[in-house]
């Protein structure tokens, strides 16, 4: 017999029977089937910046991440898909899995650092829907659009980025997306509306553009972290990969946007990209606390409903997540199958609301705009509203830290969020990026100012305006273009967007202001209004007194529209607004003499108040507000305060109180002073008109924010000092400064309810 071979077992009745009882038992659940530890999947490991993920693990087997030191640096369970994740690491390598106490693959965490440079170099993709790859190995879905009528034989072409967790890498149309939701037939892969500037007007304006899924959404891998490290880095890699390939001219690439991809597009810049030309973002947040915590009290409008919206769209597909996502897996795509392993992963983002209701930095300063913004080195062009509905108005707190960036323009217009789009604006946005992106003299663009004007229509439910693309045709040459550029201030201010005579409501700035800086410097310190006796407001100080009144955030509507989610309803031309006075003893109220002559007010806002109350905390509002000589009255801007946080930082200013938002301190007994920020005012007060303050609840003034502040049932008593030694506003009013059109109707301006005027139960 041959070495190495046996000679076969011949099974005697005896082992037979054995071997049936064994089965039997097994299959009854009497004793145990051999225990297979060697089995056990330990899957792969690998390094994001700052975290470790596993992928196809033991399902439910217990894991451990063992740190370069031995020390266990996270643990748990694998969870049903086989992935883990554990974040906050510090970067090197030596990091493994253990999974149900096997010790797996070796990997490094990742740093900031760049990875080799033939990590975008090697990946090559065209027109259409692809898959590209992160330093980390997990690859994000991207959708590549030509200039409208090209074909790749006609590049290369100057090519913008659009990065967003929206529906943005989905390969249908977002125009007959459109038109087919009208008809109720909706198209799964139709893009979402927010990314309308990648989808549609970027490629009418003659650039191709690569919509980018951020990672956890959609058809991408990785798992959804709320601007973490992963996902800002990704855009890092973004830009790079989309830069090299041969059919984008000149191999750079700008950023455009407006939101959600406007937001993101600040984060990604502060990472200086190599081949990032310009950035162009539009109705963005300085600082994701300010949105989610306006005045240190959480958002439950918006903010509450966008988050919940991005956790539902980050559920793994096909079973949850984004149509396009479940979508492309029913039609057999394994790449977006394969892509939703960590989705299970997800930060619990309501949970980390609920354990930080504090500005934790450690959490929310790498994720907010406002820490990117003084490190982008390439040119900016900053779009926004003073009327925010969605992420808010005070996105203008971030201008000042642009100060070392020379090549900056910031436009901004009266209006809710959609606005930044407003013609005027769109028509800068589009000079911009042929200046500074594509190196070219911007020409006449029919396709993009008929489809920009068909998007705003089917926006607004009005005309809208014929956006203007021949500005600066007659430019020698692309420097040329550049200077002419230039002459726009750095600060331009369109007002009275929808003050149009025929159609009240259509978008579009009536006339416009330019300012060098943010504030501008001729507001100096602002001017000081005193709040005295009768509500009278005031730049003489009257005698000391003191006004009460009860805060009941149920005494009217919360908003002034049954909305909290993204909506178009407060885009329409004229919304079904119901603002509403407070009622009863619930508010105060103070009005200014008649103005005799204009009163520009533009800048941030304090007001100063000397406080009392028969609680240790309590929330405030402040709303300005202009009345009109014919009994109406036009709504302005807000602010808002948990007087607990009313500690300011020595940046603040006289217009301008900034905070921590770290260590809340309850009220003393007895009179203390609480400044409350208001939001950017961009308005003049007409000859004729005056200008009024209202202290309320929070709530009943802002379309879709809402405020979790405490019922109070009119049993909490309010005190404000008046007079000499008391309460004050401050505005920002430019000097000598006239509006450039008569005072428009009340109803119809952009962004700003109306309604009859009716003094508060002190006068004002």
């Amino acid at each position: 017999m041959p070495a190495g071979l046996r000679a076969p077992v011949v099974p005697t009745p005896a082992l037979l029977a054995l071997a049936v009882l064994t089965v039997v038992l097994v299959v009854a659940g009497l004793v145990d089937a051999p225990r297979a530890s060697a089995a056990v999947r330990t899957g792969t490991g690998k390094g994001s910046v700052t975290q470790a993920y596993l992928i196809d693990a033991q399902p439910g087997a217990q894991v451990r991440l063992i740190g370069p030191s031995g020390a266990v640096a996270g643990g748990g369970r694998v969870d049903r898909l086989g992935s883990f994740l554990v974040r906050e690491l510090a970067p090197g390598p030596g990091y493994r899995f253990e999974v149900a106490g096997r010790t797996g693959n070796s990997f490094a965490v990742r740093s900031q650092r760049p990875p080799d440079p033939s990590q975008y170099r090697n990946q090559r993709f065209g027109a259409g829907y692809h898959y590209v790859r992160m330093r980390d190995g997990v690859e994000l879905a991207v959708m590549v659009r030509l200039p409208a009528g090209k074909t790749m034989a006609d590049g290369p072409f100057p090519t913008v980025i659009e990065y967003s967790g929206y529906q943005s890498a989905s390969p249908g149309d977002l125009i007959v997306g459109a038109l087919r939701k009208r008809l109720k037939n909706p198209d799964p892969l139709a893009p979402a509306p927010g990314v309308v500037l990648g989808a549609s007007l970027g490629p009418a304006a003659g650039f191709a553009t690569v919509l980018v899924q951020m990672r956890g959404s959609g058809c991408s891998g990785g798992a959804y972290d709320l601007f973490d490290y992963p996902t800002i880095y990704d855009g890092y890699d973004i830009v790079e990969t989309v830069a090299a390939q041969p059919w984008v001219s000149g191999h750079r690439v700008g950023l455009v946007g407006i939101s959600y991809s406007g937001i993101s597009q600040l984060s990604v810049a502060g990472t200086r990209p190599p081949s990032l030309a310009a950035i162009a973002p539009m109705s963005i947040t300085d600082d994701l606390y300010s949105t989610g915590f306006p005045g240190g009290i959480f958002n439950s409008g918006f903010a509450n409903s966008w988050i919940t919206e991005r956790q539902k769209d980050a559920l793994p597909a096909p079973s949850g997540g984004q149509p396009y996502a479940r979508e492309l897996i029913r039609r057999g795509d394994k790449r977006c199958l394969a892509n939703q392993k960590l989705r299970l992963q997800t930060q619990n983002v309501r949970k980390l609301i609920e354990q930080n209701p504090t500005r934790n930095p450690s959490l929310l300063e790498h994720r907010s705009p406002s820490y990117w913004a003084s490190k982008i080195d390439v040119p900016v062009l900053l779009s926004g509203t003073v009327q925010d509905e969605q992420v808010g108005p005070q996105w203008t707190s971030i201008i000042g830290e642009f100060k070392g960036n020379r090549d900056v323009w910031v436009k901004m217009i009266n209006g809710p969020h959609f606005d930044s789009t407003a013609p005027q604006l769109l028509s800068s946005w589009y000079e911009f990026l042929n200046i500074f992106v594509a190196r070219r003299v911007p020409v006449p663009s029919p396709g993009l100012a008929a489809l920009a004007t068909a998007v705003s229509a089917g926006s607004t439910s009005t005309p809208g305006t014929l956006v203007r693309t021949d500005r600066l045709t007659g430019s020698r040459d692309v420097d040329d273009a550049r200077r002419r550029f230039a002459r726009d201030s750095r600060i331009q201010v369109w007002f009275d967007s929808g003050a149009d005579p025929v159609v009240p409501g259509n978008l579009s700035g009536r006339w416009q202001r330019g300012f060098a800086s943010w504030p501008p410097a001729s507001v100096g310190a602002g001017t000081r209004l005193s709040l005295g006796r009768a509500g009278r407001l005031t730049t003489r100080t009257g005698a000391s007194s003191t006004v009460s009144f009860r805060p009941d955030p149920a005494s009217r509507p919360a908003g002034t529209l049954n909305v909290v989610g993204a909506s178009q309803v407060p885009w329409q031309g004229l919304p079904p607004y119901r603002w509403q006075q407070a009622p009863g003893r619930s508010g105060l109220g103070f009005v200014s003499a008649v103005n005799d002559h204009d009163v520009m007010v533009v800048g941030p806002a304090s007001v100063d108040l000397r406080l009392a109350s028969s609680v240790r905390d309590t929330d405030l509002q402040a709303t300005l507000s202009e009345v009109r000589p014919d009994g109406k009255e036009t709504y302005v801007t807000t602010g808002h305060l948990r007087a607990s946080f009313r500690s300011v930082t020595s940046a603040s200013t006289t217009l301008e109180p900034k905070r921590d938002w770290l260590d809340p301190e309850p009220l003393r007994p007895g009179f203390q002073n609480v400044r409350i920020a208001l939001n950017t005012v961009a308005h003049v007060f007409r000859k004729g008109t005056r200008i009024r303050l209202t202290i309320t609840a929070p709530g009943g003034d802002m379309t879709s924010w809402r405020f979790d502040t405490p019922t109070t049932g009119g049993r909490v008593v309010d005190t404000l000092r008046l007079g000499v030694g008391g309460s004050s506003l401050v505005l920002p009013v430019v000097p000598g400064a006239r509006a450039g059109a008569p005072l428009p109707a009340c109803d119809g301006q952009r962004g700003r309810p109306c309604r009859s005027y009716r003094p508060a139960f002190n006068g004002g």
